[in-house]
């Protein structure tokens, strides 16, 4: 029996959630897993944003824990942004974030925009 999902209000629920992510955190994009885990993902975060501290990352290392948390690759974010090239160099430090990016990435990555503009060093 499929299971409802709703806002998560204590550890107990928590551990539940992040369980069943655990166990469709590789659903095929579309599926009805896929809707499950992204739902998860968005209430874990919520529970995660009301409950716990942010860990001190720089941008880019969020958004790379972000991309293994919802099981992206950097062609999905070249794809929500347009260009592999440019999103190759940017995870790999070689690049700045642009306000665009910013913008892009903290919707579809679900990271708050104040953790993307953080500064951080490029190679």
């Amino acid at each position: 029996m499929k299971k409802n999902w709703y806002h998560l209000e204590n550890e107990k629920e928590y551990e539940e959630a992040t369980k069943r992510f655990e166990e469709i955190k590789h659903a095929v994009r579309g599926s009805e897993h896929h809707k499950e885990k992204m739902l998860l993902a968005y209430l874990l975060d919520d529970y995660g944003n009301r409950n716990c501290s942010l860990p001190e990352l720089d941008p880019i290392e969020f958004i790379k824990i972000r991309m293994e948390d919802f099981g992206y690759k950097a062609a999905d974010l070249a794809r929500e942004y347009g260009d592999k090239g440019t999103i190759s160099k940017v995870l790999s430090y070689k690049q700045p974030l642009s306000l665009t990016m910013i913008r892009k990435f903290s919707k579809l990555l679900n990271i708050p925009a104040e953790a993307l503009i953080k500064e951080y060093k490029l190679q």
